[in-house]
């Protein structure tokens, strides 16, 4: 993996993340499957449980690494965040734990049950907007209405370093005797894939990442291939967790520097990913949870005789998608 210039955080970074976080958390599991291997034989994978975090996804690794950076007056004026469920479930849950008021912008028509779950660990909700990045100017507009702290699902260096947590903790538990050779990321904003080329430029440099976003919402993927920032109209797809239109300043160049490829996924290969992952693992995740499996299924040639780590990234499925994709409508 090529040295990133343009990284936006250190190693030290999140080390510090970490530690503002551990009394909260606990690791989650790295885990080996025989059955989800036999789905794509010859490559043999490794599983990191996020979806097992207490929100349901790693991104609450991120809110807490936020809330946490907070000084006592931006906490005592609270927190405000754009969301299609997972980033503010994370701020929620950080709020909560600390006691920061936190405000959660959502698009209008936002999964219910994600709504449900932020107003339950005290978030107050806003719905407007017509997608995630109509969301964010809704948040922007009650920072500059209300003097709340913005915190942005990945323009934050402090949710960049809590993202990289997760892949710090891979490294961990690894240990010096066994190796991976590739890890392989679901990207929306870039906080999990920004985060793992950081540790793995330190602490495992033979480490190739690779990013997989949706077909339907193709603009991180189609911005990488042709090395200049491009956005989308729309964001089609199910998998509300890489459902963005555009890329991010923060997380742009660390992609372009450090990941090895870049490759999407269709509705198709990730609804029968997730199928195959709860058949054979017994595990729901959701639609950019399995996002890992399907790109890695995708590109089984070039992964013969690999290790190969994909990060069930989160469990929050509505509960209709689910449905429909049990019953192959999707």
């Amino acid at each position: 993996m090529p040295e990133s210039s343009t990284s936006p955080i250190s190693l030290d970074d999140v080390l510090a993340a970490r530690e503002r976080i551990a009394s909260f958390i606990d690791p989650t599991p790295l885990r080996r499957y025989p059955t989800l291997d036999a789905a794509i034989p010859g490559v043999s994978l490794l599983v990191k449980h996020e979806n097992l975090q207490p929100t349901g996804s790693f991104k609450v690794r991120n809110g807490l690494a936020t809330v946490t950076a907070l000084s006592s007056a931006e906490r005592a004026r609270g927190v405000v965040g754009a969301t299609t469920g997972n980033h503010g479930l994370g701020l929620a849950f950080a709020g909560r734990q600390l006691g920061v008021p936190v405000t959660i912008c959502v698009p209008t028509g936002n999964n219910p049950e994600k709504n449900a779950a932020l107003r339950a660990w005290g978030a107050t909700v806003i719905e407007e907007g017509a997608d995630y990045d109509a969301a964010v100017g809704v948040a922007q507009r009650l920072v500059e209405s209300e003097g709340r702290t913005l915190a942005h699902s990945t323009n934050n260096v402090n949710v960049l370093a809590g993202a990289g947590t997760m892949t710090l903790e891979i490294h961990e538990q690894l240990g010096d005797a066994e190796s991976l050779d590739t890890l392989i990321i679901a990207i929306g904003g870039g906080s999990q894939a920004v985060g793992a080329l950081t540790v793995a430029r330190t602490l495992r440099p033979d480490l190739e990442v690779i990013g997989v976003q949706a077909a339907g919402a193709p603009a991180v993927h189609d911005s990488w291939h042709a090395r200049e920032p491009r956005t989308t109209e729309r964001a089609s797809t199910f998998s509300e967790g890489v459902a963005t239109r555009s890329t991010y300043p923060l997380t742009f160049g660390a992609l372009l520097d450090g990941l090895a490829d870049f490759v999407t996924v269709t509705e198709a290969e990730v609804a029968d990913a997730v199928r195959t992952i709860l058949s054979t693992t017994h595990h729901l995740v959701e639609g950019a949870g399995a996002m890992g499996f399907a790109a890695a299924r995708k590109l089984a040639l070039r992964l013969q005789g690999k290790r190969v780590g994909i990060i069930f990234c989160g469990a929050n499925m509505d509960t209709a998608v689910l449905r429909r994709i049990l019953n192959r409508e999707l």
